[in-house]
C-alpha cells in the first residue's frame, strides 16, 4: 500500500526517505502531512524548541541554522544561514581548522 517516497529537506535542501513503514505509522497515528524536514533538521528544530530558540520574530535570540560540516559530514548548528559556496564545519571540526591556520 506504501511506498518509499523522497522528499527534499525544506531546511537544509538535502534529499530524504520517507519509507513505507514511516508512512503506516504516520497513518497510524492520524498524521496527514508528510515530514518537510530531514531527521537531522527535525531534531535540530525540535532542541531548538526545547531550548526556546525561536526563527526570529524579535525575541533576542539567534536562529541556528543545521548544516553539515564539511569536514566530518556531521550535524552541525550554526547561527547563520549557510551557503554553498563556502564550507561549514561542526564546532571540533572548526576549532581543528581554525587551529592548522594560525
Amino acid at each position: 500500500m506504501y511506498a518509499d517516497k523522497t522528499i527534499s529537506c525544506r531546511d537544509c535542501g538535502m534529499d530524504f526517505v520517507f519509507s513505507a513503514g514511516e508512512q503506516q505509522f504516520y497513518a497510524e497515528k492520524g498524521l496527514v502531512n508528510e515530514p518537510q524536514r530531514c531527521p537531522s533538521c527535525r531534531a535540530v528544530a525540535k532542541q531548538n524548541r526545547a531550548l526556546g530558540i525561536s526563527s526570529g520574530g524579535g525575541t533576542g535570540q539567534r536562529e541556528m541554522h543545521a548544516a553539515v560540516c564539511a569536514e566530518c559530514g556531521g550535524q552541525a548548528l550554526v547561527p547563520f544561514l549557510p551557503r554553498n559556496d563556502r564550507p561549514v564545519y561542526c564546532s571540533s571540526c572548526f576549532d581543528k581548522v581554525r587551529a592548522t591556520r594560525t
